[in-house]
C-alpha cells in the first residue's frame, strides 16, 4: 500500500491550494481516501473522506465549505480543493486509505503514514 501526497506550499490566508494524492498497491474502489492533517504540537485529525464506491463525502466541520474531496478511480488518485484558507489550517497533510472513512479517524489500512505535504497558511 503506498500512497503518496503533493501539492502543499505557502500561501496566504484567504488563497487556495490543490493537493493530490496518488495511491496504488490496493484495490482502490475497496476503500475511502481520506485526508488527515497534523499541526506542529498536536494531533493528528481528519479533515476529509471520500467513499470510493459511491462518492459519499465527509468533512471535518472546521473545512465545511471550505475544503473539497474528490477521487478519480479511473486513475487511483484524489484530491484535496483547499479555499479560503487559514492560518490555523497550517499542518502538515497526509492522505490515506481507510475503512473508518464516515468517522474521519486517522486509521490507515496500512497501518503507518506517508510523508506528508506542508501547508503553511501566512496571516
Amino acid at each position: 500500500v503506498q500512497l503518496v501526497e503533493s501539492g502543499g506550499g505557502l500561501v496566504q490566508a484567504g488563497g487556495s491550494l490543490r493537493l493530490s494524492c496518488a495511491a496504488s498497491g490496493f484495490i482502490f474502489d475497496d476503500y475511502g481516501i481520506g485526508w488527515f492533517r497534523q499541526a506542529p504540537g498536536k494531533e493528528r485529525e481528519g479533515v476529509a473522506c471520500i467513499s470510493s464506491s459511491d462518492s459519499t463525502t465527509y468533512y471535518a466541520d472546521s473545512v465545511k465549505g471550505r475544503f473539497t474531496i474528490s477521487s478519480d478511480n479511473a486513475k487511483n488518485t484524489a484530491s484535496l480543493q483547499m479555499n479560503s484558507l487559514k492560518p490555523e489550517d497550517t499542518a502538515v497533510y497526509y492522505c490515506a486509505a481507510t475503512v473508518s472513512c464516515a468517522l474521519l479517524i486517522p486509521n490507515p489500512i496500512s497501518g503507518s503514514w506517508g510523508q506528508g505535504t506542508l501547508v503553511t497558511v501566512s496571516s
